[in-house]
């Protein structure tokens, strides 16, 4: 364990011999304690539910968009502080398949880039207003927020078959293009994923109709 985040906190919510466990991941600017509040509009009653906390309550201080190498070393000490949430629960005698991530916004990111690196059998992935991180690097892009994946960075040697991903966005997200959402999807989609992709129309950052709802149809024990 090392960069920026190897000392961040693990919040924790539901105790004892849970079946259903849930990793959350928060938006820049906000804190575990806040994503776990979205968790527990979610998920069933008795989810075990852990929240890493990022330092200075950001997983990386640039935008999502950014190079891979303008991401580093924020983005891989980010995916060790899901890696370590998801641990704590398997070491509780959760499978894998028995485990959801979830994130807002920079988090929906961490936690896209997170499934889609690892792979396996998850329960479920849910990600308001996020795509998968990194940008054009290799084509010479000169403003990657008009741009979708392309790149090596694509090269996902994971598989996700038959796990449900809910991905919910607006139209016109200050931050979150629609190409990239779309690319991302699509990308998930390769992996063997299978995706639900809600895009709201007009301007905004957040759920949009319907999307909790989507969100807790996703966690609900029997599926």
């Amino acid at each position: 364990m090392n960069g920026p985040h190897a000392a961040a906190p693990q919040i924790r919510l539901g105790a004892g011999a849970p079946g259903l466990g849930l990793v959350l991941a928060h938006g820049r600017g906000a804190s575990a304690r806040d994503i776990l509040g979205l968790g527990q509009a979610i998920a069933p009653e008795g989810t075990a539910m852990i929240a890493p906390e990022a330092a200075g309550n950001s997983w990386w201080p640039v935008s999502f968009l950014a190079p891979m190498a303008q991401l580093q070393p924020w983005l891989d000490s980010a995916l060790d502080a899901l890696e370590r949430a998801v641990a704590a629960l398997q070491a509780e005698g959760l499978a894998q398949d028995r485990i959801a991530l979830a994130g807002f916004s920079q988090g929906a990111c961490l936690a896209l880039e997170y499934a889609a690196r690892r792979g396996g059998r998850w329960h479920a992935v849910i990600a308001l207003s996020g795509g998968l991180v990194g940008t054009a690097d290799d084509v010479g892009a000169s403003d990657p927020a008009l741009y979708g994946y392309a790149g090596k960075q694509l090269d996902y040697t994971s598989r996700l078959d038959e796990v449900p991903v809910l991905m919910a966005c607006h139209d016109r997200d200050p931050h979150i293009p629609r190409a990239r959402l779309e690319d991302s999807a699509r990308v998930l989609q390769g992996l063997g994923a299978s995706v639900d992709l809600r895009v709201h129309p007009g301007a905004g950052h957040g759920a949009g109709p319907g999307d909790l709802e989507a969100a807790q149809a996703l966690l609900r024990p029997a599926r």
